[in-house]
């Protein structure tokens, strides 16, 4: 029997390992066990040292570039210290806000070059905390680090954070900077503890943030202020919802501006949504449509939603010459969330009998508003043939729908006028009813003014002209009863 071999096992160290094995292991390491090594042994703090460690963590929480290091004639590290010594309380936002600012921008340089130079410069950490001093509340520090990136922008039009436009109503929000916000502070009830993140001279229409949980608010929510008009208390204000959290709200908003989610229109982006599964081709036509929902048209009590919508009508450049036609009426299917369906029919649009030849493009915008918090509108248009006069056709209208975004009822009026409040709803609802049933008539023939645009492929002038009856022909009369605190 072979004698046992008695091994004298000793402790090992991981400083004790070759230095390439060492610096792989190292270069798993989050920075601050990074930095920690640097405190353990002479060894370790020589191998730590070691640059091109700092350079993925200067890349991916900093976004600095070779170039940039080269720029600043330092080492991966001292660029990794210098950066978290200025802006360290910000690490978990800054790589992701400053991307969102940097991609902002060069789509801002291409498209809306106007509006570069409407960016404010960054502000210093100071001017950040002598602004929580001023309004006794503590600023969230995704919020704070965009600022740190940029200081909103000036009080000009367009505003960076979309425009809108019909026939007798224009707004344009601009990203307030630090101090305007400071300014705009709220603590009267009914938007207590709220900074205005974004104002609109035409309309006052200012999206809020709660900077605390109160008045049924979750800390840091993002909405538009709604009036409760039915309450009898003045502080009771309702809120549509547009974000949990200004990271949240800020990088969704750039990222449906970069990837071309918004059209451009007179180098203002306007925000309508468009549905990609919302087209629909007949023959050579190709119908598309994308919408909006108008908070500062809105309410909730009474339940009244406004939308907008834009209608792109296309022929194919491909097309025969002879299929050129011109647009004759519409017929409209219109159904509210309860299931009511109005039927409506009219000639042309926006006052308009447009004519479509191969390659060109029609656009107009329109609206309409529904009791419920959602919709949906479908139908077709009827042309002729300009070469065969006799000749007609139908082409569909896809549907589209239209949702209300989340909103809160006012905590003011479920605690002090609820039994008042639902009392004054029904009966007002009904009254509503009356009036609209009463007035339908009559008002679908009056005009209104709408944007319309008529462009050539890659050229799109917009132009007002005479209007539209379908924002008043498409308003159901149908009023909810109820309307849920949220959706």
């Amino acid at each position: 029997m072979a004698a046992s071999v008695a091994v004298d096992l000793q402790p090992f160290h991981l400083e004790q390992l070759p230095i390439d094995p060492l610096l792989l292991i190292l270069s798993l390491l989050d920075y601050r066990d990074l930095y920690s090594c640097c405190c353990v042994s002479r060894r370790l703090n020589q191998i730590s040292n070691h640059d091109p460690l700092w350079r993925s963590h200067c890349e991916k929480y900093w976004l600095v570039s070779e170039n940039e290091k080269s720029q600043r004639n330092k080492s991966w590290k001292a660029i990794f210290m210098d950066m978290y010594t200025d802006l360290g309380r910000y690490i978990q936002y800054y790589a992701t806000l400053k991307k969102a600012w940097d991609d902002l921008e060069k789509y801002l340089a291409q498209h809306c070059p106007r509006m570069i130079g409407s960016l404010k410069d960054s502000v210093p950490e100071e001017d950040l905390d002598a602004v929580e001093a001023q309004i006794g509340c503590k600023l969230p520090d995704d919020y704070r680090c965009s600022f740190r990136i940029h200081n909103g922008q000036k009080l000009v039009v367009p505003g960076l954070m979309g425009s809108m436009a019909l026939s007798n109503h224009y707004r344009s929000e601009d990203l307030l900077d630090i101090d305007t916000a400071a300014d705009g502070f709220q603590q009267r009830l009914g938007l207590k503890q709220c900074l205005p993140l974004t104002f609109c001279i035409h309309t006052g229409l200012s999206q809020y943030m709660a900077l605390e949980s109160v008045e049924g608010r979750n800390s840091y929510e993002i909405f538009y202020q709604c009036p409760d008009q039915m309450a009898r208390n003045p502080s009771a204000i309702d809120m549509f919802i547009t974000g949990s959290s200004y990271l949240e709200w800020f990088t969704s908003y750039v990222n449906s501006v970069v990837t071309g989610g918004y059209p451009i229109i007179r180098d203002q982006i306007f925000r309508y949504v468009h549905d990609k599964d919302c087209v629909a081709r007949t023959g050579d036509i190709t119908v598309s449509v994308s919408t909006s929902f108008l908070p500062e048209l809105s309410s909730i009590h009474p339940p009244h939603y406004f939308f907008t919508y834009r209608i792109r009508i296309e022929m194919s450049k491909d097309a025969l010459p002879e299929k050129a036609c011109q647009l004759d009426s519409r017929y409209w299917r219109i159904t509210n969330a309860k299931g009511d369906v109005e039927e409506v029919q009219g000639p042309g649009v926006v006052g308009e009998f447009p004519i479509i030849s191969p390659g060109r493009v029609y656009e107009y915008t329109s609206c309409t508003t529904f009791a419920t918090t959602s919709g949906y509108m479908e139908g077709y248009y009827t042309f002729h043939c300009l070469y065969y006069k006799d000749k007609f056709f139908n082409v569909t209208i896809p549907r589209f729908h239209m949702v209300c975004p989340t909103f809160k009822v006012s905590t003011a009026r479920m605690e002090t006028n609820h039994n008042e409040c639902a009392m004054d709803e029904d009966e007002d609802s009904t009254d509503t009813d009356e009036y609209e049933d009463r007035h339908r008539i009559s008002r679908v023939a009056a005009s209104q003014v709408g944007l319309t645009v008529l462009s050539s492929p890659g050229n799109i002038f917009p132009y007002q002209d005479q209007a539209d009856d379908d924002a008043l022909e498409a308003q159901s009369p149908h009023r909810c009863q109820h309307v849920g605190a949220s959706v």
